[in-house]
């Protein structure tokens, strides 16, 4: 689960409403274990601040999954207000990986002015917020936090011999620190920072007071040499490819995925932008598009490939088109298997696909070289008498393979859906379903395609 409140609200808060939702969610029974971080460390793959908590579920293998889900789903929606989520840890990773963000669909608007950019984005997020099985809906949340502004005077530092950076560093040392060293001990490394005292920086009063040096060896109050006051400033400027963006963000329930992307893409397309503001339409379905027309392109080069490679050993254009053609036939059960189990084609379905095709293939290229094996190398004359043969010496071999491998897919077809198998269990349906249409076509449809076409020029002429 992701909390999100609003930017600038404390640790204290955050640690609050946490607990009280720990002790909401372990009371569900099947809750195992529950943890959170609030924020991220400065140097962390992800730096967010104290407003940003991860919250980790781990539920009872022995429990209902469904069920228990809705109850934490239930619980988790008692807390309006703040945006929230409820995702497996693959599906987040997965999601995050993609776009920085854990939405199914993402829309990045980028420009250069970000007030402009939070109107666009509120715009966008009015436009989307009708579209059917729409939930979660957030407008990235930029919004004007205080912040302490300090501005050198140049004429006033130049009387005491300082420079911008003379002032800059010495403030730098006072409000954030400065590391100056290490320290070794019991195989640990330990930062040494100067810093200033805490109530040296409660407040402007205090900070003003800060005193720099001077180059003649005077010290200097910083409130005579810089402006201070406290200024509204933006708690986040997100930058990609040189310019500002910013995202809105939802997830999809109850429509298929696809449909409410397009309708969303659509809505998107009606709104007006000025030059040199555009809208990306990011998240999932944009990341599955562009691997679906990868794997395709990627899929007619290797059914090229194939296709020349059959030419190379068969040396005969009939025999190449026999095998080639009758390999769709095979996907027939995968498509069957994925139509049945949802009707969504994820990437395990396409890589699925992928696998059956290759089996298939596989199948019955040997078939038709043990036919040309029993006519050219065993003297058997091509007849329905050497089919038979051909497809009884190659039963064996095509169950077993078929056999292997549904037997290792049925564990995961039977478990579902179920979380960490957001890949493998769609790849299992197409695969598993594929399967039994392959075996047929290389066990019925096959055989009798051979008798009708694979005759040898030599054989029909005599």
């Amino acid at each position: 689960m992701h909390w999100v409140e609003k930017p600038g609200t404390s640790l204290e808060a955050m640690r609050r409403i946490t607990v009280l939702v720990s002790q909401e969610l372990r009371a569900i029974p099947g809750v195992r274990n529950f943890g959170s971080h609030i924020g991220r460390a400065e140097v962390a793959d992800e730096v967010v601040g104290p407003n940003f908590t991860e919250l980790w579920i781990s539920l009872d293998p022995n429990v209902e999954y469904g069920p228990t889900i809705a109850k934490i789903q239930e619980v988790v929606n008692g807390y309006p207000g703040l945006y929230r989520d409820l995702l497996t840890y693959l599906k987040e990773r997965i999601k995050e990986v993609l776009t920085g963000s854990s939405g199914a669909i993402v829309v990045r608007l980028y420009g250069p002015n970000l007030e402009v950019l939070r109107a666009k984005a509120a715009e966008i997020g009015a436009a989307i917020s009708g579209v059917e099985g729409v939930t979660n809906l957030q407008v990235e949340p930029q919004v004007e936090v205080p912040q302490i502004e300090i501005r050198v005077r140049p004429d006033a530092a130049l009387r005491f011999g300082l420079t911008a950076g003379d002032v800059r560093r010495t403030v730098m040392t006072m409000i954030r620190g400065t590391k100056v060293g290490e320290i070794y001990e019991d195989q640990r490394i330990f930062d040494v920072t100067v810093w200033s005292q805490e109530q040296a920086r409660d407040d402007l009063a205090s900070l003003g007071r800060l005193l720099v040096d001077a180059p003649w060896g005077g010290k200097v109050p910083l409130r005579d040499v810089a402006e201070l006051r406290i200024a509204p400033t933006p708690n986040i400027i997100q930058h990609e490819n040189a310019s500002r963006r910013i995202d809105v963000s939802c997830n999809v329930q109850g429509r298929d995925l696809g449909s409410v992307a397009r309708e969303v893409e659509q809505r998107v397309r009606a709104i007006r932008f000025d030059q040199g503001y555009h809208p990306e339409l990011l998240g999932e379905y944009a990341a599955r598009q562009a691997s679906r027309q990868r794997l395709f392109a990627l899929s007619a080069l290797s059914l090229t490939g194939i296709l020349l490679v059959l030419y190379t050993d068969f040396r005969s254009p009939r025999l190449t088109t026999l095998v080639f053609v009758s390999l769709p036939f095979a996907l027939v059960g995968g498509v069957a298997s994925a139509f049945l189990s949802g009707g969504v084609l994820s990437l395990g379905s396409l890589v699925g696909f992928v696998t059956v095709l290759g089996i298939a293939a596989r199948n019955g290229v040997m078939l038709v070289s043990h036919y040309r094996h029993l006519e050219e190398q065993e003297g058997e004359t091509f007849s329905s008498s050497m089919i038979l043969r051909g497809a009884e010496e190659r039963l064996v071999p095509i169950l077993m393979t078929a056999s292997c491998t549904a037997l290792a897919l049925l564990p995961i077809v039977i478990g579902g859906n179920r979380p960490g198998h957001e890949i493998e269990h769609p790849m299992a349906v197409v695969i598993l379903g594929g399967l039994v249409t392959s075996t047929l076509l290389n066990l019925f449809v096959m055989p009798a395609l051979s008798l009708r076409f694979a005759k040898s020029t030599k054989t029909a002429a005599e």
